[in-house]
C-alpha cells in the first residue's frame, strides 16, 4: 500500500506540473466566469440554465481529462520504457498500476472539487438575475458533480486497460471514446428492444444487444443532471447504486489491466 501510495504521488506531481492541465483550467475558469451572462439567455429559466451550462461543462471537462490522462499516462511509460526504471526498485506491477490510476484519479478528485466550489458561486450569482420557483437543491448538485466523477474514474480504468495491451496510443484515445459512446446509449438501446417498436428486429440481433448492454458499462446511471437542474427529490437508493455499480466495474476493469500488464514483456 505504502509502494501504490507513492507511486501515486509522483503521478500527482507530474501532472500538476503538465501545462496543457493548466490551459485546461484556465478555461474551466473562463466557461464558469461566463455561466451567468449565458443564463440570461433564458427569461424565465435561469437558474436551472445556469445549473445545465455548469454541469454540462464538468462533465465534457472531466471525460476528455479521464480519456486523455487514462490513455497517455501510462502508455507512455510502457512505450519510453519507464517502467524499466520504476519496476527495478521493490516494486511489483499491481502497485504499480493502481499508483498510476489513483495518481490520476485523485487528480480528476481535485479538479472536481475546484470546478464544484466555483460552479456553486455561478449558479448563486445566476439565481439572483431571476427568482425561480424552486431553490437549489445544493446537495443534487453536488451529487450530479460525483455522479460525473464516478462516470469519469471508470473511464479512465477503460484506458488504463487498452494501455496494457496496445502499442499504440490511438486504442487508448479511441478504444475509450468508443466504449464511452456505447455506454452512454446502452441503457436507450435496451429499453427500445424492449418495447412494442422492435418487433420486427430479430431474435439473433436481439439477443447479441441484449450481451452488450450487460457487458458495456451502463454510464446513464451516473447521470444525475435532471434532479439537479429541476430539483427533484433524490432518493437514497440513486446515490447508492451508482456509487456500488462504478466501484465494481472500475475494480474488475483494473483486474484485467493487472491481468494483461502482468503477462506483457517490460525489458
Amino acid at each position: 500500500m505504502v509502494h501504490t501510495l507513492f507511486v501515486a504521488r509522483l503521478t500527482l506531481n507530474a501532472l500538476g506540473r503538465d501545462r496543457v492541465l493548466h490551459t485546461l483550467l484556465g478555461v474551466s475558469l473562463v466557461l464558469l466566469c461566463l455561466v451567468p451572462a449565458f443564463s440570461l439567455f433564458s427569461m424565465r429559466q435561469v437558474q436551472e440554465l445556469a445549473v445545465t451550462l455548469v454541469l454540462s461543462c464538468h462533465a465534457l471537462l472531466l471525460i476528455f481529462l479521464a480519456i486523455f490522462l487514462g490513455s497517455s499516462t501510462l502508455w507512455r511509460d510502457l512505450e519510453r520504457r519507464h517502467t524499466s526504471l520504476i519496476l527495478g526498485l521493490p516494486l511489483s506491477r499491481s502497485h504499480y498500476l493502481l499508483g498510476r490510476f489513483f495518481g490520476v484519479g485523485l487528480f480528476l478528485l481535485l479538479f472536481s472539487l475546484c470546478y464544484a466550489l466555483l460552479a456553486v458561486i455561478a449558479v448563486s450569482v445566476s439565481a439572483t438575475f431571476y427568482e425561480a420557483d424552486r431553490p437549489v437543491i445544493w446537495m443534487n448538485l453536488l451529487a450530479a458533480l460525483g455522479g460525473d466523477l464516478l462516470k469519469a474514474w471508470l473511464l479512465a480504468a477503460v484506458a488504463f486497460l487498452f494501455s496494457t495491451f496496445s502499442t499504440s496510443l490511438f486504442l487508448p484515445l479511441f478504444g475509450t471514446l468508443a466504449i464511452y459512446s456505447a455506454g452512454s446509449a446502452s441503457q436507450e438501446v435496451y429499453e427500445y428492444l424492449n418495447s412494442d417498436f422492435s418487433s420486427q428486429i430479430s431474435a439473433g440481433v436481439r439477443w447479441l444487444a441484449e450481451i452488450f448492454y450487460w457487458i458495456l458499462p451502463n454510464l446513464t446511471l451516473f447521470d444525475l443532471k435532471t434532479q439537479a437542474v429541476y430539483s427533484l427529490p433524490l432518493d437514497i437508493p440513486a446515490l447508492i447504486y451508482p456509487f456500488i455499480y462504478g466501484f465494481v466495474y472500475t475494480s474488475l476493469v483494473l483486474w484485467g489491466a493487472e491481468f494483461f500488464l502482468s503477462r506483457r514483456d517490460l525489458v
